[in-house]
């Protein structure tokens, strides 16, 4: 029977999710703060593209719309590591099977061809500048203000679900029904913040570096990535923290950010004309991890961010959020279409690998900024690229979680952790990273059984 489905947040999970609703044949109503992104320009200095993988492509698919992502896409390859001293190493491949690599997407793109295709469905009605400042989760009820008018207003739904982000109304929803369903949260911060710069195109809107790569400068304190925007320029973000030397809360005048650039990045300084001006213009955003849960009600869910958002480093915070969409749906299918039994289920099995990946890109984030220029990684990654190549059921961890959409990312912790530790100690015991036949069979058989 059909339901009408009130969702918070027309970002990339609730735009996603309101066209898969329909599809299923409910009255979708979505409801977002903001105004249109395909009307406005975007804030400066929020992130303006994102990797996506092959867990979001397999959400995209389920709408029709992974090739029209594809379309808006750059492949990026793998690594390209700058060393301290203007060295740059070989590109680093994210695996060692043709075919696997990541794609560099603009978020706005992606959204604006979510919303347009959420626009033409006839199911589905969005609203925007509506924002929600009130949840009633155990009555799919929801009050707040249009932005533009500044009128109230007030809907009830059969089903609602907050995808309305890391700072979810709905999710206070939850918060406030107490000792009813014993909800739990926490919001871990990071002391590393960030900042949004840019490598401007070149003359013809051409790449003045590598455009197949996500670039990073490691400093062992801090880091510098790049990923490549269809317009010839890089979007470029400092990972640093707030307090300390170098640190956010140090760095002011034009002089103190032009030193320590020359000293940490003076390659970077002669690519970006308007360092100075990007860097104290754009805001310097917070890196934090929402645990939360339970996630539902008979008749409420909280989806995406809203239910578990996670750090940028592993690339997998929209992926993350658009297989939700993909979970969900399989739920529902089991269950056929009973809500409460599909909020249970999808619940019970989602969590862990929510958790598993909010840990997992915390590690990576350590791993990025401290370890992707030392001798043991680029060893490690060396044999799991001969690995890769010769065993077609051998991935290393982080294709586990990049590429096997297929496989539940608390496998891949569990599983990718013990082979990381082994390869790790393996490469630090003074081994070669180019094996032998005989020798690299051996490593394929330890691993596969640990």
């Amino acid at each position: 029977m059909a339901s009408h489905v009130i969702i918070t947040g027309a970002g990339l999970c609730g735009t996603l999710l309101a066209l898969q609703m329909a599809n299923r044949g409910h009255k979708v109503t979505l409801l977002e703060k903001r105004g249109d992104l395909r009307k406005e320009a975007m804030s400066a200095g929020r992130s303006i593209n994102l990797a996506l993988s092959d867990r979001g492509l397999a959400a995209l698919d389920l709408i029709g719309l992974k090739q029209k992502a594809l379309d808006i896409s750059i492949p990026m390859l793998g690594r390209m590591v700058h060393i301290k001293g203007g060295g740059t190493t070989m590109l680093l491949p994210y695996s060692g099977r043709e075919g696997e690599y990541i794609q560099s997407i603009s978020r706005p793109g992606l959204n604006a061809l979510l919303l347009d295709a959420a626009s033409d469905h006839p199911s589905i009605r969005i609203l925007f500048n509506h924002g929600v400042q009130f949840a009633d989760v155990a009555k799919a009820r929801v009050m707040g203000t249009n932005g533009e008018t500044s009128e109230l207003f007030d809907y009830t739904g059969d089903i609602l679900i907050g995808t309305d982000g890391a700072g979810s109304e709905v999710r206070n929803g939850f918060m406030q029904i107490g000792s009813n369903i014993r909800f739990n949260y926490s919001l871990q911060w990071l002391d590393h913040g960030y900042k949004e710069l840019e490598i401007p195109a070149g003359p013809n809107k051409t790449w003045l570096i590598e455009k197949n790569a996500l670039h990073i400068w490691p400093r062992q304190r801090f880091m510098v990535i790049a990923l490549p925007n269809l317009d010839g320029s890089f979007t470029v973000t400092l990972f640093l923290a707030y307090d300390g030397t170098p640190g956010f809360n140090h760095l002011h005048t034009d002089e103190e950010i032009l030193s320590f650039f020359n000293e940490e990045f003076p390659d970077l300084v002669s690519l970006m004309p308007d360092l100075v001006k990007d860097f104290k213009q754009h805001p310097t955003g917070a890196l934090g991890t929402v645990k939360c849960g339970p996630w539902y009600t008979d008749r409420s869910l909280l989806m995406g961010d809203a239910a578990h958002a996670v750090v940028p480093f592993y690339g997998q915070g929209m992926n993350c959020a658009m297989e939700d969409v993909l979970k969900l749906n399989h739920c529902l299918d089991e269950v056929n279409e009973d809500w409460p039994k599909a909020f249970d289920t999808y619940f019970a099995h989602r969590k862990k690998d929510a958790d598993a990946i909010a840990d997992l890109a915390v590690e990576n984030y350590y791993e990025m900024r401290d370890h992707v220029d030392n001798p043991d990684f680029i060893a490690k990654r060396a044999i799991e690229m001969q690995l890769e190549k010769k065993y077609p059921d051998y991935a290393s961890k982080y294709n586990l979680v990049t590429f096997c959409e297929h496989l539940p990312y608390s496998y891949a912790k569990e599983k990718g952790n013990k082979q990381d530790k082994w390869l790790l100690d393996y490469c630090n015991q003074g081994n070669s990273s180019k094996l032998s036949e005989e020798e690299l069979e051996r490593v394929y058989r330890t691993l596969k059984e640990i």
